[in-house]
């Protein structure tokens, strides 16, 4: 049986090891945290998002990076002290505009592909993350941005996405919590939205009940190719796999630089609020349905009765995970704004830093070297496309050992 090291226990990497258990691999999860799922995988915004497809590689990006790089509560923040890894990132970026129509495309196709696999691992393993079928909501509150999205809709219908326009008194209807001045939207039904730390969790003892051995509290030192294969040094002892599964965040950078690959990941923070709904008036005032601010650039997700989860922004600003009150403040506001009757008397602020690749597409498939793979790099769409890429890079492993990529059925848990 071929051994596989996957590094990184977050949504990607957990995806990706239930993928290789289902093809018979021998699988070991390196993670340098106590548990699982507690990175960029612990309080995001919830949503799974096929509608959040579209790749932010516009001319329209940039001029109001450069609009907003002063204003401390901006939705996209840029620090402008200049750096070697950032300036390199942003000419990627920049060389990358002329590919926003097929990467928005290739996106969607990905998101789709990806929501019968997670919904499979869930159902299979019995695995409650509080899962809301209702849909989400895009809502506008500015004719230009509304005229903006009917045009990114049609990049969706062509990746194969059903997403339509809905009036002012269908918003209302569709969610009678929602206030504030409102012009129009869009309602994709087939989006969802849940809480991906409780997925993660649950896949990770999904695993363990199915073999794989999880290394937490596993500071991978370094990766490197040996006879073929890859060798792990972790607490300055190390072990040989056949294979290895780079899935690890923004450390993802480093390791491809020891394998002789390079994968230009930039750290992109986002913040996020969870608003406890600890009293039936807040309750009754959230919503259930998800829903996308789009001009603000803020999600929000309700996760089960009494949380409500709302999230936001990007700052460019290195590996730096302080979470900044100025940043946070305008969530809370947000909820304010559009859920009067919500109290944010107990909120609990987080932040995390998306891997994010200059062309916004994540990094699938194999390295230069045998025995050496990636999945990582999705940016703001990590649990959206997590399961997709992680049966594709599954495949890959199963082609290149020269083992069959066909699923060994799994009953469900007890």
């Amino acid at each position: 049986m071929s051994k596989v090291a996957v590094i990184g226990a977050g949504v990607t990497g957990l995806t990706t090891a239930y993928e290789l258990l289902d093809r018979g691999f021998e699988v070991t999860v390196f993670d340098r945290n106590r548990y699982a799922a507690m990175e960029t995988s612990f309080a995001n915004g919830g949503q799974l998002s096929a509608s959040n497809a579209e790749v932010w590689t516009q001319w329209s990006t940039v001029l109001k990076g450069l609009k907003w790089m002063l204003q401390a509560d901006a939705p996209l923040l840029v620090n402008p002290a200049p750096t070697l890894h950032k300036m390199r990132w942003m000419a990627e970026f920049l060389s990358n505009i002329p590919n926003y129509k097929a990467n928005t495309i290739e996106t969607v196709k990905l998101a789709i592909a990806a929501r019968a696999v997670l919904f499979d691992m869930a159902d299979r393993e019995g695995i409650d993350f509080d899962l809301e079928r209702r849909g989400i909501l895009h809502f506008y509150d500015r004719q230009s941005d509304l005229a903006h999205a009917r045009k990114v809709n049609l990049l969706l219908k062509e990746g194969g996405l059903d997403r339509r326009e809905v009036s002012v008194d269908e918003i209302r209807e569709i969610e009678p919590a929602l206030q504030g001045k409102i012009i129009g939207g869009f309602l994709t039904e087939s989006d969802s939205s849940g809480d991906i730390h409780k997925f993660t969790m649950g896949l990770a003892r999904a695993c363990a009940r199915r073999g794989a051995a999880l290394r937490f509290g596993a500071k991978v030192e370094r990766l490197a190719t040996v006879n073929g294969g890859v060798r792990v040094t972790e607490g300055g002892a190390t072990q040989d796999f056949d294979a290895v599964v780079v899935s690890a965040g923004i450390h993802s950078r480093e390791f491809s630089r020891q394998l002789g690959d390079r994968v230009n990941i930039y750290p992109v923070k986002g913040y996020s609020v969870t608003v406890s709904l600890d009293d039936a008036e807040s309750q009754a005032a959230a919503p259930w349905i998800s829903l996308l601010d789009d001009r603000a650039k803020i999600v929000a997700s309700r996760l089960g009765a009494d949380r409500f989860r709302i999230a936001g922004t990007a700052e460019f600003n290195g590996a730096n995970k302080d979470i900044r009150a100025d940043r946070i403040r305008p969530l809370t506001e947000w909820c304010e704004r559009f859920f009067p009757g919500v109290s944010t008397e107990n909120v609990t602020p987080w932040a995390g830093l998306r891997p994010m690749m200059p062309s916004m597409l994540p990094r699938v498939g194999r390295g230069k070297a045998p025995g050496v793979f990636y999945n990582t790099g999705h940016g703001h769409l990590g649990w959206t496309l997590s399961a997709a890429t992680a049966r594709i890079v599954a495949d890959n492993v199963a082609n290149a050992m020269g083992t069959s990529t066909v699923r060994t059925p799994v009953p469900k848990a007890a």
